[in-house]
Order: structure tokens, then C-alpha cells, then sequence
């Protein structure tokens, strides 16, 4: 418990702080998360609301009884309608349709993709600011994966904002599945039926609905789970893709590592998988390292520059809480769930010391978030509504950016 405490001290000191020092430090409307005070209701409260009370009351009896693929089928579903219903409290196209195609998004360049090759052999020529055909502020901080992610979408016919939000919700939700999957292989099923309903009712919800970085911790959850169940070249191949889907991605390796180590056959599989992927983009005119060290002039051109390290080296901790749930800080830390959320939890101390994410790290960080939740706390059903608490309040008390 006084985990727990220490948690809630931390977030409530980041948001009296972040107040006196005042939006031109924090730049953030609601520090320490990057939203706005926006109390609202919507079509999506009732089944929120809903959603967060049958798994309180079903989630883990259900989860301990099911067959274990029928329980992994239902920990999707309920996440999907989670996600979905979490995007609806803020309304159809202000939640779910409109929210990736501002003139910051993906879907904004979209069109002006003709050539795949011509782009990826351009791309890093336009990832400074201040040019006349400079990428927006997205696709720009991101490798070129994630720009094609949407281009391949519109290219088979689902275009717009609504096929998109539904392929990162759709993606997203399968960290419900990835992670109970890793944690049997790592731990034990008892503890990965635990694990389940904690995972499918993620707080973290919020911002995968409908954040492109959802999108990236479904995938990176797949690439961890493929390599839990020794199928390590595909897990390569896919944890390979997710660094071409975000440059920060590439500290998902410290979770590679623990799921792996120490089978050295295990890792030179990953290796290779990842390695070929590298290979392919170089091949076609991307190479990673130049637009990793562009973007990061890139970060310090925009408002990164005024934002105060002293205040988000800490306070991003506080908004990573609120992405994860307070469900963590009150189980018991031992045994090899340990393992996983620690190496979790390293990936993000060496992002936030970095310095490259200052504030909106409640959805940057989701595909490491997303494994705390395996240290399962005694009296599930209590913390289950504690975490439905969590991410019900943020979501009607403040309007989430991105």
C-alpha cells in the first residue's frame, strides 16, 4: 500500500507543480498529461461504464474458467469494446473518426504518398522543420513505417479517418491478447488468466483509441509474444518493424532480452529477423540512424526546447502512472512477472533520462506500459474498479491531445 501512496503522491505533486509553473514550462493544459480541463460526457459513458462493470463483477472468475483460447477471445473483445467506448465519451468524430486526420497526423500526408520508393528515399530530407515541404509534425518524428501503415490502408481501399482509427483500435487490442500470451510462457497460466482482465481493462485504453502509438504497442506486444513462444525469427521480424514505426521503439529490445536470455539461439534468431527488416529499408533508400539523429533536431526546433527537463524528467513518470493504473504499485513484486515489468520499466527511465520525451509520454510509452500490468495485486475485483476509475476519470475529466 504504500506503493500505492507514493503513486498517488507522485501524480498529484506533478499536477500542483505543473500548474504553478504554468503552461509556457509545461506546455500542457493539464500537466502531467498532455490534455486540456474539459469535464464531458458522451455516447460512449453508458458503455464504458458498462464494459468496466462486467469485467469488475465477470473478468476474473471468467477468466479462471474459460479454456484458454476462449478466454484470450474474450480478453480481445472486451479490450476492443473498451477502447471504442473509452473514444465515444469524447463523440464519433471528435473520439474515433476526426482524431487522426488534423493537419499533425498521418492521414494528412497520405495523399501526397504517389511513390513509395521515391518517399522513402526522401524521407529524411524532410524531416527538419521550417522547409516548404517539411512532413507534419507525426510523420515527421516517426521512422517511415508508420506513414506506410496508412498509406497501405488507403491503397486497399479504407481510406479515411474511420478505417484508420479502427486498425489502431483493432491492432492496439491485441496487447490483450500478447501479453497473457508471454506472461503463460514466462510465468504460468494461473498467472497469465490473472493477468487477463487487468490487461483487456487498461487504463492505458485511453490513448490507444485512438493514437497511432496504440497501434505500435500492438504490434510490439505481438513481436515480445512470438519471441516468449520461441517462434524468435518472426518475433524478430515484427519487433524489427515496430523500430520503423517509432524510433524509441528500438528500447524494446530490453524486453526482448528478458523474454529470451539466456537462450543465445533465441536471440540470434530475433536478431536476424529484426536485422532483415533493417536491411529491406535500407535497401529501398530509408537508413534508420540518419532520420533517428534528424528528428532529434527535429524535437528541439518545436516546443520541446521550452519545455523544462527539471519538471517532466519526473513528472513523466506521473503521467506513465495514470497510463498504467495504480493496480501495479499494490501487488506483491517478485517472481518472473518481476522480470517482465522491470525490464519494462527500464526501457522507460532510459527514454524519460533521455530528455527526447518531455510530456506526452501517457501514449508514447503505451507499448511499455502496458506491461506493468502483469504484477497482478491480491483482491482483483477491487483493483479492477480502481483502474476502470482511473481511466474513466481522465477521459471525462479532460480532453486527451493526439
Amino acid at each position: 500500500m504504500l506503493r500505492v501512496l507514493a503513486a498517488a503522491a507522485l501524480v498529484a505533486s506533478a499536477a500542483v507543480v505543473g500548474v504553478l509553473l504554468g503552461g509556457e514550462r509545461t506546455f500542457a493544459g493539464a500537466p502531467p498529461l498532455f490534455a486540456g480541463w474539459f469535464p464531458h460526457v458522451g455516447i460512449g459513458t453508458p458503455l464504458a461504464v458498462l464494459v468496466a462493470v462486467l469485467v469488475v463483477v465477470w473478468g476474473p472468475s471468467l477468466a479462471g474458467r474459460l479454456s484458454w483460447r476462449a478466454a484470450l477471445a474474450a480478453g480481445y473483445a472486451t479490450a476492443v469494446a473498451w477502447i471504442v467506448s473509452l473514444a465515444l465519451v469524447d463523440g464519433w468524430k471528435r473520439g474515433f473518426s476526426g482524431r487522426l486526420t488534423t493537419s499533425d497526423e498521418y492521414l494528412h500526408e497520405v495523399p501526397g504518398v504517389t511513390d513509395v520508393g521515391v518517399v522513402l528515399r526522401e524521407f529524411s530530407s524532410r524531416i527538419l522543420d521550417f522547409q516548404p515541404d517539411s512532413w507534419t509534425v507525426h510523420v515527421s518524428g516517426h521512422p517511415p513505417g508508420a506513414l506506410l501503415v496508412f498509406v497501405g490502408l488507403d491503397r486497399v481501399g479504407l481510406s479515411g479517418g474511420a478505417w484508420a482509427a479502427a486498425l489502431v483500435v483493432l491492432v492496439g487490442a491485441l496487447t490483450a491478447v500478447a501479453v497473457p500470451v508471454t506472461v503463460r510462457a514466462m510465468v504460468s497460466e494461473e498467472h497469465a488468466r490473472r493477468v487477463l482482465p487487468f490487461v483487456a481493462l487498461f487504463p492505458g485504453a485511453v490513448w490507444i483509441g485512438v493514437s497511432a502509438d496504440g497501434l505500435f504497442a500492438g504490434v510490439t506486444a505481438c513481436g515480445i509474444a512470438l519471441l516468449a513462444t520461441r517462434r524468435a525469427l518472426a518475433g524478430g521480424v515484427v519487433l524489427g518493424f515496430g523500430v520503423f514505426l517509432s524510433y524509441g521503439l528500438v528500447l524494446i529490445g530490453v524486453l526482448a532480452l528478458a523474454v529470451s536470455w539466456p537462450d543465445w539461439r533465441r536471440i540470434g534468431l530475433a536478431v536476424l529477423g529484426a536485422v532483415g527488416v533493417v536491411a529491406v529499408f535500407a535497401a529501398l533508400g530509408f537508413w534508420w540512424l540518419d532520420g533517428y539523429h534528424l528528428v532529434v533536431e527535429r524535437y528541439y526546433q518545436g516546443i520541446a526546447s521550452s519545455r523544462s527537463y527539471g519538471y517532466w524528467v519526473w513528472a513523466n513518470l506521473a503521467a506513465a502512472v495514470l497510463a498504467c493504473g495504480f493496480a501495479p504499485f499494490a501487488a506483491r513484486w517478485r517472481g518472473p512477472a518481476l522480470t517482465l515489468a522491470a525490464a519494462a520499466a527500464v526501457a522507460i527511465l532510459v527514454a524519460d533520462v533521455s530528455g527526447l520525451s518531455k510530456a506526452e509520454v501517457e501514449r508514447i510509452w503505451l507499448p511499455f506500459t502496458v506491461w506493468l500490468v502483469v504484477l497482478v495485486p491480491d483482491r482483483p475485483r477491487a483493483w479492477l474498479a480502481a483502474q476502470a476509475v482511473t481511466a474513466l476519470a481522465v477521459n471525462h475529466l479532460l480532453l486527451t491531445n493526439w
